[in-house]
């Protein structure tokens, strides 16, 4: 029987007006403690997140995307957050914003395999 490893995940959203708590949900970030793994899958639907807000600047919702991907990641490439180790880039990854692009709150669960898991929950969640 595969060994099964804790993980703890975040949706990631875009709540173009915080106001109405309105959000579209387009990622997921998965960390598990061992095997060492955190990783981002998003999806930016243009068209849904367009019917939400008409005005949303969709280049610069891109651009925080591609930050939260990269420093999953980690690296030199990832600023000062992405020379810390994986479990403190997902602490900070979900922290409590109240900005356009913010996470859910976290959740826990069991898995055999933190990618496979990764892509059901994107399934699921975001798709």
């Amino acid at each position: 029987m595969p060994e099964k490893h804790s993980f703890e995940y975040a949706v990631v959203r875009i709540v173009p007006r915080v106001e109405r708590e309105e959000f579209l949900n387009v990622g997921v970030i998965l960390y598990c403690k061992r095997p060492v793994f955190l990783q981002a899958m998003i999806t930016l639907n243009e068209e849904r997140l367009r019917a939400f807000c008409a005005t949303i600047d969709v280049e610069e919702i891109k651009a925080y995307l591609h930050a939260i991907d990269n420093i999953s990641k980690g690296g030199p490439g990832a600023g000062p957050i992405g020379a810390l180790d994986a479990g403190s880039r997902f602490r900070w990854l979900t922290a409590t914003r109240s900005t356009i692009v913010q996470t859910s709150k976290v959740h826990a669960g069991l898995c055999t395999d933190p990618q496979q898991t990764l892509s059901q929950l994107h399934e699921e969640l975001v798709m």
